[in-house]
Formats: structure tokens, sequence, C-alpha cells
């Protein structure tokens, strides 16, 4: 006598309970083992090995400018987990569509597990510095994934015992399988990620970490009082590491230790050099105050921050290893593996460029470069902010394009004039009479020189201006309004010490950073 396996069992059977919930469920478990299974098995190869990552990774070097923008700009700084959720929530469903259609004989689920792996191995090869090893964790993954189907979705049962019997003995074993399936997928992952972190040592080789000595002359002046408003709402003049906006292109945070790092100068110039730590360290290092300012950053946006900090000048570097006339450009790497192109002139030209090494007092977090990275004054962070840096090309803009310029950035980045309203808040009802407004504004390197504000259209007046600390920071900036009852609209504009009149023209942030005057709007009663 034989059974046909792959016939779903009969409405009124009291296997009903086995047919699409717990094959939906046996699915998601098979897509679970195989990322589980496969952030263990990147731990000896590479972080980038591991399949979620690796097409999380390669999702976003593939995306379009268009597609990047919306997502900060919908997302601004959770973009990152934006992107998990959403990968999770399409491997949940493809995973549940596998585990309806698997059977016996014609495994439809074993097929589109198979598919999957074929996206993540093509992910995986295609990471910088891959080799064929990459490929094993999907693989291996996608094949224990694959046997777990099938495991979880073969309906066993005793041809000599009551069909009612059979399916409690299959309910029961099934939730054993079930339960082992998951608990093999949780500890994998957790393992991998734990295994990974200890096997960097990147922990306590930051807590190991000794703040260097700056000489007194090298120090960054002090902060006037009057920098700081102090208005409660308003931004702070610094910004605090744990709230500092991260926009970076890295799905896991390499962590690298001091040991681990060096820094390789080549290209276009007189005699290539390899750094190491210790080299670094025997340097003159230098402590500066500088606002950053993401080019994704839109109108009024939280995408900035200023810090104190503490590195070695660029340009120190570059005049050692004599820069061809010829040169125009500096790409830098990171650890893994994007890329920034920086003009060599601003490097140059006697601002603060530098090669930071710690962030307000405090090593440099992981998330924002650790051990060191590139900070420079008056650039978007997409040109010149290059974290976990390793390694400086000398080369032209027309001889090699970095990574978001590929993609349909500006070549050059250089900051524009904004300024943003912090308070009062957006849709804030407040009471009649004097109202302090208060905000911020930057143009890095030029420095502002005045800030005007308006109600609904009305004449431009002037704000007064907190005291200017540097022209490599923002400056703060607060106006007392007479405000009278009625839904109001404010606006605000600066001028740069260029005497650059930030411009009415609303534009999107690609290719070289939005424009136009920052609104908010607010009830008086």
């Amino acid at each position: 006598m034989t059974t046909d396996t792959d016939r779903e069992p009969h409405p009124g059977s009291a296997s009903r309970w086995r047919t699409i919930p717990a094959r939906a469920l046996s699915g998601v478990l098979a897509a679970a083992v195989v990322l589980g299974l496969g952030e263990l098995l990147a731990v000896p190869i590479a972080r980038s090995a591991s399949p979620f990552f690796a097409v999380g990774d390669t999702t976003v070097d593939r995306s379009p400018a268009w597609a990047r923008d919306f997502a900060i700009s919908t997302f601004g700084t959770n973009d990152k987990p934006a992107l998990f959720i959403g990968m999770g929530i399409l491997i949940v469903v493809f995973a549940a569509i596998a585990g309806v259609v698997e059977r016996t004989r014609r495994p439809f689920g074993s097929m589109i597990l198979a598919g999957l792996g074929v996206i993540g191995v093509y992910a995986a090869l295609s990471r910088p510095g891959a080799t064929a090893s990459h490929a094993l964790p999907t693989l291996l993954g996608v094949a224990a994934g694959i046997l777990v189907l099938r495991v979880l979705t073969t309906r066993p049962r005793s041809l000599d015992e009551p069909e009612q019997e059979a399916s409690a003995m299959s309910r029961r074993k099934f939730l054993v399988l079930a339960g082992s399936a998951a608990a093999v997928a949780a500890a994998a992952g957790a393992a991998g990620r734990h295994i990974a972190s200890n096997l960097a040592g990147a922990v306590s080789n930051r807590m190991a970490f000794l703040i260097p000595s700056v000489a007194a002359r090298n120090q960054a002046k002090p902060i006037p009082a009057g920098t700081d408003i102090s208005v409660p709402g308003s931004t702070p003049f610094v910004t605090d590491n744990d709230v500092f906006y991260r926009i970076d292109t890295a799905l896991q945070v390499p962590k690298l230790t001091t040991d681990d790092w060096s820094l390789r100068i080549h290209g276009m110039v007189d005699r290539e050099i390899t750094l190491n730590w210790d080299d670094l360290m025997a340097r003159t290092p230098i402590e500066r105050i500088i606002t950053l300012t993401c080019v994704s950053n839109p109108i009024g946006g939280e995408l900035a921050g200023n810090a104190t900090w503490i590195g070695y000048p660029i340009k120190d570097l570059l005049d050692e290893v004599g820069v061809s006339p010829e040169a125009d450009m500096l790409l830098s790497t990171s650890s893994d593996g994007f890329t920034a192109g920086t003009p060599l002139s601003v490097l140059r030209n006697g601002r603060d460029s530098i090669l930071a090494v710690t962030m307000n007092g405090e090593p440099l977090p992981f998330d924002h470069g650790y051990p060191v990275r590139q900070v420079v004054p008056g650039l978007y962070g997409y040109v010149s902010a290059t974290k976990w840096v390793v390694d400086w090309e000398v080369t032209r803009f027309d001889r090699a394009q970095a990574y978001w310029t590929q993609r349909g950035w500006a070549e050059k980045g250089p900051i524009k004039t904004a300024s943003r309203i912090d308070v009062p808040a957006a849709f804030e009802r407040i009471e009649s009479g004097e109202v302090t407004v208060a905000g911020t504004a930057w143009a890095q390197h030029r420095g502002i020189a005045r800030v005007e504000v308006r109600v609904d259209e009305g004449p431009w007046q002037d704000a007064t201006l907190a005291t200017a600390y540097s022209p490599d920071t923002w400056r703060q900036w607060t106006w007392q309004w007479q405000a009278t009852p009625g839904t109001q609209t404010l606006e605000v504009r600066a001028t740069d010490k260029d005497g650059n009149v930030q411009t009415e023209q609303r534009t999107g942030t690609v290719p070289d950073g939005a424009t136009g005057w920052h609104t908010r709007s607010v009830t008086v009663v």
C-alpha cells in the first residue's frame, strides 16, 4: 500500500492544523536557520560574508541617488533600522510562501530558498575584497535551511494507527522540531554576533585608548560666554556624542582596533608610505571645534552636529609624501570599502582638516569612525568625512570617482549657507505677547554674518546673533516676536560672511545639498 504525502488532509481531518499556518511557520523557521547559521559561519571569513548583511550592503550600494535621498528624508538617522525592518518583512513573506508551497515530491519552497541563496551569494561575492570563501556562509546556511524546511513540511503518519492519534503525534513532533529549529537559528545568530565582536577585541581596545595630550598652543580656544543661547528647546552649541547624527553606508559598523589600523598613502605622490597607529601617535595633535553637515539634510533638518575633535593635520601628511602638481583629489577609502573624493585644494589651504581620533573628550565612538576618521570643515560629509579610513590615493577627479559621485551626486560638495528654526516647535500652540524665536545657522569655513526672520511674508527683521566661535562652527540666534492671535508662519534666512544670502529657491538634496528658507507654522492663542 502507498500514500500520497503531497496530498493535503481532508478539510474535516484532525490534521488540518498542519496546513497553511504550520507550513508558513516552517518556511519562516527555515529562513531563520539560513540567516542564523550564515551569521555564525561568516565569523572566520568576514563580517561582510553574512548573507543578511551582504544583501543589505549590496542593496545600499546599488540604490540610486533618489532612493537614498528618499530613505534619509523619510527615516533620517533611522534609515538603517528601516532597511533592516523592510528586509525582515520581505524575508518573512518569501519564507512563508516557501513553506506553504513546499511538497515532498514538488519542492517549490526549497527552490525559493535556493533562489534567495543565489541572491545572497551574489551579494557576498560583490563586497569589497571578497573571495570565493565569502559564498560559503550562504551556501551552507541555505542547505541547512532546505533540510529544515523538508523535515518540517513532511507529514509523517503511521498507517496502523487511528488518524486522530497519528495527528496528535505529528503535532507533538512538529512542535519539537520547530522549537529545535528556532533554537538553532537564534543561538547561531547570537553566537555569530558575539564571537565576531569578541574576536575583534575592539571594545576592550577602545576602553584602553589613551587620549592624546595636546599642547596648550594647539588646544581649541575656550568657548566664550554668549556662544550658547541656552534657550529651552534650542540646539546646544556642542552636540553630545549619543545624539550626533550618523549617516553612512555601513550596515555593520566596522570594529577596528588600533593594532589593526593602518593608512596607506599612494598614487600621485613622490613617495608612498603606510602609517600604523604608533606612527600616527608620534605626530603632533591639535584640538578643534568643527561643525559637520550631511548633504542629505533637508531644509530645517537635523543632520548637522558640532563637536570637539582631537586629530592630526591632513596637510602635514600630504606635504610629507609630496603631492604631484597635477593631482587635484584625495580618494579616501574606509575599511568597509566606502570612498570619498576630496579636493586637494581644500585640504591644503590652511583650514583645520584633520585625521580625528577623539570626539568630545573621548575616543571616537564606533559609529563615528573609531579609531580614525576624517574631519574637514566646509565640505559635506559624503566628499570628506570618511570614517574608519584606511587608504588614501592621491589622484584626479577625471581619473577616479568616489562612492556617491558614481551615483549622481556632485563631485566637490561645498556646504551651502543654511538656517533653521528650533523654537517654537512646529504647530506649537503659544500664548500671544513676547515670544522668543531661536535657531541655528551655518556656513562652515565662511561663517554667519546675519540672520533674518519674518512672519507671514512680512518685512525681514534682524535676529540677534550669539557670539561667533569660529567660521567652522554653526552660530545660534534669537529673535523677540510680539505674537498676535492666529495661525502664523515664521521664516528664516541667513547671510554668510562672504555676502551670500541664503536662497529662497527650494531644491532637493540631490546632487549637492538642499536649498530654501526654513518655515515653521504655529498657532498663537
